[in-house]
């Protein structure tokens, strides 16, 4: 699951002429908001690591915010490859073409240009039986998060409190995340990542994950081009390889 914060600026100015604030009727915040956005991606990479086996991949996510209290909840769906019967008949986990992302929250502001988001997501792969697959466990996974931010950098903390994508013996597993969302000219925005994964009880699955791209919100379409690239193992993550991909994408807000 992933959000796009875009940031934008107008200012107008006009010779021999003054406007008063007090002349602009104020702009009142809804009590409830509900946010969609569709997309396509030329495959759906997470924390570096490819979850639709390097294939194009669709996704919406509807977002729900009660914005007196800063409370919210949402769904991400995305289709993916990694959890299904591979071309040659070997049973990867049984067929979950689908990855459904739960998550709820508190967000709001501590100070001036200081922001927090504290809540929990749950990974749910429907018909998933990874657990049949050699030492695996079920891919189910619930994490609780907490992120700081200040102007368009933030720091994201991730904790599973079960196991992590269906790895034995991972529960506290972690992941860090520090990023920027910074727009450079013209409504383009500079997006910086790099993560690092902390998986417990095998240190082949620890690894860390960065990407650089750019996003701009053309009106019609949300267009953006990431490159993202991992030391991940690739023999532990054989089945969600993390090599170097040049990642296209296009969504549009509702």
């Amino acid at each position: 699951m992933k959000k796009l914060i875009l940031a934008s600026a107008v200012a107008s100015a006009f010779a021999g002429q003054m406007a008063y604030a007090a002349d602009a009727a104020p702009v009142s915040t809804p009590e409830h908001t509900v946010a969609i956005n569709i997309g396509a991606a030329t495959e759906y990479r997470y924390r570096g690591l490819a979850q639709s086996s390097k294939y194009p991949a669709v996704n919406t996510t509807i977002d729900y915010t009660h914005n007196p209290t800063g409370l919210y909840a949402g769904l991400f769906a995305s289709t993916i490859r990694w959890i299904k019967a591979t071309n040659d008949g070997t049973n990867n986990g049984g067929n979950a073409p689908v990855e459904l992302d739960l998550y709820g929250g508190k967000r709001g502001e501590i100070a001036a240009g200081v922001t927090y988001d504290v809540g929990g997501l749950v990974y749910y792969y429907p018909n998933n039986k990874l657990s049949s697959v050699g030492t695996y466990t079920n891919a189910n996974t619930f994490e609780l998060y907490g992120q700081l931010g200040y102007g368009p950098a933030y720091v994201k903390y991730s904790h599973a409190l079960t196991n992590l994508f269906g790895n034995p013996d991972s529960v506290n597993s972690y992941y860090v995340d520090v990023g920027a969302n910074q727009e450079i000219t013209d409504g383009y925005v500079l997006n910086l990542h790099y993560g690092y994964q902390r998986l417990v009880n095998n240190v082949d699955g620890n690894y860390k994950d960065w990407k650089i791209g750019v996003t701009k919100d053309y009106g019609v379409v949300i267009a953006s081009v990431a490159i993202i690239d991992t030391d991940a193992n690739p023999v532990f993550y054989s089945f969600t390889p993390g090599t170097r991909a040049t990642v296209l994408s296009l969504s549009k807000n509702f």
